[in-house]
């Protein structure tokens, strides 16, 4: 997923210059992974959100994309479980998921093709490109779900719960709609309850159960299951945008 810039400028395109420090790629994908590539992703496109193909940044439309559907994001989906499962569970919606890492989105595309949903499109790139065209106040619930921790003090501001991604993410939100974050990393709970209400969100705990329990529809994914082996508990947060 999108996870930090140490600065945004200008490119000589008239593209902002952002820094990415994630991983596009890992081991060789499989020869089914790259048949799913080449034939599912390109329409699973969510629109024209890259610079090259929209520089104007014309918003995405919507209504031609899930038909007046309430939408709903995903930021930095992994392997594409949760997502699918939301999509699933919820038909009446449409979801966007966004993953740069290649990898994740072919582990998405055979998840997607087992599901049958129809009501996902997938941006395979960095979460502050889409927010760019995603129309103001156009999402009803936003998921953030074990993104990379940066567990190094030095890389906190690399972290996806910064000014830099919070503030365009609010933009993009609905007035009331939810924010759930999820991680495993104490460190990252306190970053994300001291930037996330700064941007315009209120935490909803009202009491311990509120951030130790998952969400009623929640299903565990493979990041979870890892933190769990490795002895680390995990932490549920539900924010409301304001």
């Amino acid at each position: 997923m999108s996870d930090g810039s140490d600065s945004e400028t200008s490119h000589p395109s008239g593209a902002p210059w952002r820094n990415f420090y994630g991983r596009f790629k890992g081991k060789g994908l499989r020869k089914t992974q790259v048949t799913w590539l080449d034939e599912d992703l390109a329409s699973l496109s969510p629109g024209k959100v890259g610079w090259e193909e929209n520089p104007e940044r014309i918003p995405l439309d919507l209504q031609t994309l899930f038909g007046g559907k309430e939408l709903w994001l995903e930021i930095g989906f992994g392997g594409g479980e949760h997502l699918v499962h939301q999509a699933a569970q919820n038909p009446d919606v449409g979801i966007i998921g966004c993953e740069p890492y290649i990898n994740g989105v072919a582990m998405l595309l055979g998840k997607v093709r087992d599901a049958g949903a129809d009501n996902i499109r997938v941006h395979p790139g960095d979460a502050r490109d889409l927010f760019d065209v995603l129309p103001t106040e156009s999402v009803s619930k936003a998921f953030l779900l074990y993104p990379d921790p940066w567990p190094k003090k030095r890389h906190h501001r690399r972290r996806f719960v910064t000014q830099q991604h919070l503030l365009p993410l609010h933009a993009v939100m609905k007035r009331g709609a939810i924010l759930r974050v999820a991680t495993d990393i104490p460190d990252y709970v306190r970053q994300t309850l001291q930037e996330v209400p700064k941007t315009g969100f209120e935490w909803l705990a009202e009491g311990p159960e509120d951030w130790r329990k998952p969400w009623g529809d929640w299903i565990s994914t493979r990041y979870e299951q890892k933190a769990f082996r490795e002895g680390r508990g995990a932490h549920y947060l539900t924010f409301r945008r304001i």
